[in-house]
């Protein structure tokens, strides 16, 4: 290519990325409801997201975010992510299985009438057996969360997690559907409590409690291997996908979790990032790049201490730009 097509090139590509700067700025101030507090935690958010985050931006951001029929969304190819971590079930509803010399930890436990359709076929896809789940660890009481517990509680004799605050909610849940046993929430077990990891093997789960999108919503925090090397892996696992859905009381008790989260996960040292609704996350690029990764490469879903921080920074500003639509301040 010659120098003057080249440079001519160059500068097309600088001016487009300065107009849609400018425009995005336009887009914020002009969309319906945007007053000055909300557009500046809006350009907040997209500071923070700078390109890594920038899905999270966008989608956690807007005022009517569409989410998706999750039950329905592509399955997810069962996949080691790590040596010790696997991920499967759907793509925009995932459930992770830990391994451990002891057995499994699961993480979540899918929708209830798709344990044997879905998740038992996908822990089978990658070796691992169902029989060998010690625990379930329920990163909230929704039952695209809880569904599989049961079934896996009464056929393997799994241990089912959840806090004090989502035990309650599933016994609410389960008297309304109490004719449908198929649905049901699994019998009231094990009941998760900060400062108490849950512990199988060389495995220490670090819970968080965070309310606001369940009202014992938790953050997990466990180590994951890649080769000789060791990360610790964070699990938000109270993402509000729809701010507009939660209360204003809730909203502010979302900020509170959100602050409360990220002090902790500083303090340990969190550096991969991984969600149970990885729409807002570009989980299915990092699995691409994954599958294509060599000797050497970097792991996609190590993100570093500072751009984990980063990702939770961008879910805070968006939910104060809910918070600032709200108030009309």
């Amino acid at each position: 290519m010659r120098k003057t097509t080249f440079y001519l090139l160059l500068v097309a590509t600088l001016v487009a990325l300065a107009q849609s700067k400018v425009g995005e700025t336009q887009d914020l101030a002009g969309e319906a409801g945007n007053t000055v507090q909300v557009v500046r935690h809006l350009e907040a958010a997209r500071r923070i997201a700078g390109s890594q985050w920038r899905t999270t931006a966008d989608f956690l951001c807007g005022p009517n975010p569409d989410p998706g029929n999750a039950a329905a969304s592509p399955l997810l190819a069962p996949t080691r992510i790590f040596d010790n971590l696997y991920a499967l079930g759907r793509s925009r509803t995932v459930v992770y299985a830990i391994t451990t010399g002891d057995g499994i930890i699961l993480i979540d436990a899918g929708y209830p009438d798709q344990v044997e359709s879905v998740l038992l076929p996908g822990l089978r896809r990658l070796g691992l057996d169902p029989a060998d789940i010690r625990y379930v660890i329920v990163a909230h009481g929704h039952r695209d969360h809880y569904g599989g517990a049961r079934y896996l509680q009464e056929r393997y004799g799994a241990s089912i997690v959840l806090s004090g605050a989502d035990w309650e909610l599933l016994q609410r849940d389960g008297a309304d559907l109490a004719d449908a046993a198929d649905q049901r929430p699994p019998d009231r077990d094990l009941v998760a409590e900060e400062g108490q990891p849950i512990v199988l093997g060389d495995v220490a789960v670090t819970l968080v409690l965070i309310p606001g999108h369940t009202p014992g919503a938790l953050g997990l925090v466990f180590p994951v291997k890649d080769g000789e090397q060791t990360h610790m892996a964070g699990l938000f696992g109270g993402t509000i996908l729809i701010t507009s859905r939660i209360s204003d009381a809730g909203l502010q008790q979302y900020l509170a979790s959100l602050e409360h989260y990220a002090a902790v996960v500083r303090e340990i040292g969190v550096d991969v990032e991984i969600q149970n609704h990885p729409i807002i996350d570009n989980m299915a690029a990092k699995l691409v790049r994954l599958e294509a990764r060599t000797a050497g490469m970097a792991h996609p879903f190590v993100v570093g201490t500072d751009a984990y921080q980063d990702f939770l920074g961008v879910i805070s500003a968006c939910t104060e730009a809910e918070v600032a639509r709200r108030s009309g301040g």
